[in-house]
């Protein structure tokens, strides 16, 4: 048997000009606020490249907690980013709603047949 165009996992390849540092930044209660700083292969940080923020926190659900992972678009700081991360996570679940509804409409759209499983 060939093992021809498969891929092993000793084949990958870090990309060395899209190194990120992450920190990671907590109240403990809701949320929590990824900084991706850009750097350079030796550490330092990369000036030509932005940082990425990026939030996360759960919703309740009645099937339980819902994990919400955004980006926060335009972020430029860390306070920047917390005064933004509820109108991210409002973009973010909204569009998650909008997906199940529409995976809803297209399951109910499905024709069924006689004999079909």
């Amino acid at each position: 048997m060939s093992n021809e165009g498969t891929t092993k996992i000793t084949d990958i390849k870090i990309n060395q000009d899209e190194l990120y540092k992450e920190e990671s930044f907590t109240d403990l209660k809701l949320a929590t606020i990824r900084r991706l700083t850009p750097i350079k292969i030796d550490g330092t940080v990369d000036e030509s490249r932005e940082a990425i923020f990026t939030g996360m926190t759960q919703l309740m659900s009645p099937n339980g907690p819902v994990p919400v992972q955004c980006i926060i678009e335009g972020a430029k700081s860390l306070g920047d980013a917390t005064a933004k991360l509820p109108e991210a996570i409002e973009k973010t679940v909204q569009a998650m709603i909008a997906e199940a509804k529409e995976m809803q409409r297209q399951e109910s759209s499905k024709i069924i047949l006689p004999g079909q499983n």
